[in-house]
């Protein structure tokens, strides 16, 4: 599993598998969201064996799913109210980590300017300047 990490607070990475979250708890991660919809992909774990092992490893786990390419207003605040509230540093997950990280730049839990959420984006990895205008 590669963990990129978009801020100081925020990482995010693709699918992970229960085996995963005890690694993600020894980063120092407090909260996974998983960003994915059930169901999604052939031969991907159901959110509820994710959930059940962050359970089992102390770790809050919330389910925000949003389709690819498609943040709804209420998924994007959503993510920025759990990064928010989040005492630990969230780690985030869907297909490739790519809507993990447009919820966090839309949301702006950090409460950073346009240029540095980009920034931060880019630096792990995705290509968000489209974004600029919502931004």
């Amino acid at each position: 599993m590669q963990v990129n990490k978009v801020s100081d607070k925020y990482s995010v990475a693709g699918q992970i598998l229960p085996a995963d979250v005890a690694a993600l708890k020894e980063a120092g991660f407090g909260t996974i969201i998983c960003n994915r919809p059930d169901g999604e992909a052939e031969g991907q774990p159901p959110v509820a064996e994710i959930a059940q092992a962050a359970a089992a490893a102390g770790l809050a786990f919330e389910h925000n799913p949003i389709e690819s390419g498609a943040p709804t207003p209420e998924a994007v605040a959503r993510q920025g109210e759990l990064c928010a509230a989040a005492d630990a540093p969230v780690f985030a997950y869907c297909a490739s980590g790519k809507r993990s990280t447009m919820l966090w730049t839309l949301a702006n839990p950090e409460g950073l300017d346009a240029d540095e959420r980009l920034s931060c984006a880019e630096a792990a990895g995705y290509d968000f300047e489209a974004l600029r205008p919502q931004l």
